[in-house]
């Protein structure tokens, strides 16, 4: 998400007027405790309001007084309680910027024995509070005070007191910003100060929107439907490695806990040894998301018609298996794609790009890879990373020196980075909007992989057992609305709060209440928490033909009997090479008894294929009927 526009003082601040609001609430009587109590339970819509009045963001336009470069703007932070900036450049007042630097401006022997009439002077901060500065300067003639810092902006506070006396504005400047100004415009210049209008949301939240819940529905669908059709194909014989899909990996709790600890411990080595770690989170990257594009565009290539051939026997790692041309020259694309990125990764215009592709392959991997066996294990996987990334966010900027989350810090990047690296875990695109105040925020919006990769891990379990009851995928096209209705609040609060925000906070009460709900209102509860929806092997695929009267349920000799292991040895020498078993037409089940299963071996020779369809289509567990 974006780089929150607040401070942590100004939460305090809030917090503060607050409870003391609540307070003079309560003394006043019962009367007014009612009243209290609605405030109370709504503190963080107060927290907003107060922030909002606290501090902004706003803007200086310098221009040269000699006609030189066109005028540029230049990210501020003022506290409107000193004084309102106006919205339109047109209506601010182009003043005589005064270099006055040299000087802290806490005493009146600091002021220059003109005074700063009709001036906006630069001073430096430290040794004294920001009204014993802004006294002085309005004191002198000053129109606008601006106090130049080099460490992280923070709002200029006073008290009401404070407030009522000062009717000038006074706002932060970062040094970086002072020594361009003068570098790119000489020391004669002017200034006005103003604050803009800024949406609400940016239009790069729909883009963002579209890439998460597109690569949650299509890895969640892809995941289901590779582990079905795995199953259906398990007794096909295949010694092609490039054919040859990589096994699903089982989350199991003991899994969960070492994945979490992991976790908690990289974010805050990050936190501390940012610029030391971030390479090797870049290098892990390029490596994971090179092999998540070769996954993801393997089922492609593997139908065209041509690049067939194998390269010759050899005797080096991996190509003794004689790989086709074809995946080595993807395998190629991949690596090249990811090394391209790796190089021009700091590129805002165009990299970006790059680098979302790069991530959506990866979770469309990670997505397939990964599997929960149970609703069990998908509750206490979000459960556990939800209390995760609230704490890192909401809780550890009371643990900081510096006040900030821990989350957004290492997300976005620390101020203080000597590197200035990112890292790449997430999905960016660029602000799209014009405002000016686009140069204060960062200029990208951001969404992390795990806002996508731990929801959409549900939904995938959600699609295997839509297919294993034959549910008309209702779970999978459930969840995955539940998991957009999520990413909206999400996109809402950002919005409403101005500040980075833990998309699993809201993410996750929506994809796992809307499935738990689901699933007791169509009373598979049972089922869906434990797994026992899933077979061993599968009933009829979709793409199988069907009787006319539709599916029906084996008879209990059947069933009992499609129970009993069936090797591979009992059905491959009955196998016609050219005759697949999904042909095998449904009315020649019935005709198959059990008599004719326990029996003596069959002869030698070709045997009825209403056998091979029987012994690879029915069903080895109880049949379980569609409510």
């Amino acid at each position: 998400m974006r780089e929150p526009r607040t401070a942590l003082a100004r939460a305090t601040h809030g917090a503060g007027a607050l409870l003391g609001n609540i307070w003079r609430r309560l003394r006043r009587g019962p009367a007014d405790m009612a009243a209290a109590a609605t405030v109370a339970w709504l503190p963080a819509a107060i927290l907003i309001f107060v922030a909002q009045v606290a501090c902004e963001y706003g803007m200086v336009r310098v221009v040269s007084e000699t006609g030189g470069p066109k005028g540029k703007d230049y990210c501020i932070l003022y506290n409107p309680q000193w004084a309102h900036l106006p919205h339109d450049l047109g209506k601010a007042s182009l003043l005589q910027l005064r270099d006055w630097t040299a000087s802290m401006l806490c005493s009146p022997s600091d002021l220059p024995a003109k005074g700063f009439s009709n001036q906006i002077p630069l001073v430096t901060r430290g040794n004294c509070t920001f009204y014993e500065k802004v006294r002085l300067a309005q004191g002198s003639g000053a129109r606008g005070l601006l106090i130049v810092s080099k460490e992280t902006l923070v709002p200029p506070g006073g008290n009401k007191t404070q407030y009522e006396e000062i009717g000038i504005p006074v706002a932060l400047l970062s040094h970086k910003d002072m020594v361009d100004i003068f570098k790119s415009f000489g020391r004669a210049v002017r200034a006005a100060l103003y604050a803009p209008n800024e949406p609400l949301l940016d239009y790069n939240m729909v883009i963002i929107f579209i890439m998460a819940v597109g690569t949650v529905a299509l890895g969640g669908y892809w995941a289901g439907s590779r582990d079905v059709r795995k199953r259906y194909m398990k007794h096909k014989r295949d010694d092609g490695p490039e054919k040859q899909e990589d096994e699903a990996v089982d989350v199991t709790p003991v899994m969960t806990c070492v994945f979490v600890v992991m976790c908690c411990s990289m974010l805050v080595l990050l936190y501390y040894f940012y610029d030391h770690l971030v390479y090797v989170i870049i290098g892990i990257f390029c490596l994971a998301s090179s092999t998540g594009l070769y996954s993801c565009l393997l089922p492609l290539v593997q139908k065209l018609p041509f690049g067939k051939c194998r390269v010759r026997d050899n005797n080096l790692p991996y190509f003794h298996k004689r790989p086709q041309v074809r995946m080595l020259l993807l395998a190629l694309f991949c690596v090249a794609v990811s090394v391209v990125w790796g190089i021009f990764r700091n590129e805002d215009q165009w990299a970006w790009i790059l680098q979302d592709a790069l991530g959506i392959a990866f979770c469309l991997y990670m997505l397939k890879t990964i599997r929960l066996p149970t609703f069990k294990a998908c509750t206490l996987l979000l459960l556990v990373l939800f209390i995760y990334d609230v704490f890192f966010v909401f809780i550890t900027p009371f643990l900081t020196k510096s006040g900030n989350s821990i989350m957004v810090e290492v997300a976005t990047g620390p101020t203080d980075s000597a590197t200035h690296e990112k890292l790449p875990m997430v999905l960016k695109v660029p602000r799209l909007n014009t405002s000016p105040l686009a140069l204060c925020d960062r200029p990208f919006s951001l969404l992390g992989f795990g806002d996508i990769l731990v929801p959409g891990l549900l939904v995938a379990y959600c699609h295997r057992f839509d297919i294993q009851v034959q549910s008309s995928r209702i779970y999978f096209v459930a969840c995955t609305i539940a998991y957009g209705i999520g990413l909206l609040v999400t996109f809402m609060a950002l919005a409403l709060m101005q500040r980075g925000q833990p998309a699993l906070l809201y993410l996750v009460p929506c994809t796992l209440t809307t499935s738990g709900a689901l699933a007791l209102w169509r009373r598979e509860l049972g089922m869906f928490w434990t797994g026992s929806g899933f077979a061993k092997d599968l009933p009829h695929p979709s793409w199988a033909p069907a009787t006319a009267q539709g599916p029906q349920p084996p008879k209990e000799s059947e069933a009992t009997l499609s129970q009993q292991p069936l090797g591979e040895a009992q059905i491959m020498p009955v196998m016609p090479a050219e005759q697949p078993p999904e042909l095998a037409e449904p009315k020649d089940v019935a005709v198959v008894s059990t008599q004719e299963l326990t029996g003596p071996p069959a002869a030698p020779g070709p045997q009825p294929c209403s056998q091979l369809a029987w012994l690879l289509h029915a069903p080895r567990t109880t049949y379980i009927p569609v409510p």
